[in-house]
């Protein structure tokens, strides 16, 4: 695969993502997405398709036969630590702490299973060790976003919330009762119906789409150039930052092909809009989630390029 094919890729994977925020933006101008329609959409994608697409992309990994231990507690840690050093990092040197929560989840969670596994898809034609990266990353990057969400709350709702309250938001967090909810079925010798998997594939169809052009309609230029430094940063840590350190990591403990592509998209894939999604609904302005979703969806092409073909030119993939 030659630079060019690598970029093709990329774009393939992403540029339709940045058009459809910007699809969003424009009907919203026009007036065909009003507030309370992003309201509504936000709402419907926090509670019901997001919490249904996860669902079904932990149902479908073999939990017994594909597990492979040593990758999945890669993943697992890897994302333990980004996260706890990024938040660390972040409650000191942010200066707005209003937007410490949206800055966090920025910058460390991935499109791991939307456009990631899109992208794995477009190279080798199917899911590869998408499912297990999932396994491994997902019910982290979902768990500490809540946690921090509640515990970086802006303004006067930053307070110290009893134990009882974290425990509370989280195991009535629907995005992660949907995880849950997969894994388990994941482990039982059942499938889903025909007609119970097409149902559900058509919600969790609808999570993107309405979540780009919620982002789209609700993006707030003016209020979004005020936080071009914090969105920078957080792109940069999203795109280059956590591959620069954690591949050579991959590297050395013997990782490689279809495993480097998978932990590549858990490092350096665009922010989630998902995040944008869970920011809203949890009471955040949201205009540093939006501008992050929208710089790392561009900047990915062109950083996701350049990671595949060092890897590639190393021999490694």
């Amino acid at each position: 695969m030659n630079g060019l094919e690598n970029l093709i890729f990329s774009l393939d994977a992403t540029l339709p993502v940045f058009l459809v925020m910007v699809a969003g933006g424009i009907l919203g101008k026009l007036g065909f997405l009003p507030k309370e329609f992003c309201k509504a959409a936000d709402k419907l994608t926090f509670k019901i398709t997001l919490p249904v697409m996860l669902f079904l992309d932990m149902a479908e990994v073999d939990m017994v036969h594909d597990f492979e231990p040593k990758f999945v507690l890669f993943c697992a840690g890897a994302t333990l630590v980004s996260i706890l050093v990024i938040w660390a990092l972040a409650r000191v040197l942010v200066r707005d702490k209003n937007i410490v929560g949206e800055f966090v989840q920025a910058s460390y969670r991935s499109s791991a299973a939307v456009l990631g596994v899109a992208f794995i898809q477009n190279i080798y034609g199917e899911a590869g060790m998408a499912p297990l990266m999932i396994l491994g990353s997902v019910p982290l990057f979902n768990i500490f976003a809540v946690l921090i969400l509640m515990l970086e709350a802006p303004g006067e709702r930053r307070t110290a919330p009893r134990p009882g309250q974290l425990l509370r938001g989280v195991i009535t967090n629907p995005i992660l009762l949907g995880i849950l909810a997969g894994t388990v079925f994941s482990l039982l010798p059942v499938e889903l119906p025909a007609m119970a998997a097409k149902t559900l594939d058509s919600l969790a169809s609808l999570t993107t789409p309405l979540a780009l052009l919620s982002i789209g309609a609700s993006f707030e230029g003016a209020k979004a150039i005020k936080k071009a430094g914090p969105t920078v940063v957080a792109a940069l840590i999203k795109t280059v930052g956590l591959a620069a350190i954690f591949v050579p990591c991959a590297l050395a403990l013997g990782f490689r092909e279809k495993e480097l592509i998978a932990l590549l998209i858990m490092l350096g894939s665009p922010t989630t809009p998902s995040s944008y999604v869970m920011a809203k609904n949890m009471g955040y302005e949201g205009v540093l989630t939006a501008s992050a979703i929208a710089a790392t969806t561009l900047l990915s092409a062109l950083t996701l390029t350049g990671w595949i073909f060092i890897l590639h030119g190393g021999g490694w993939l």
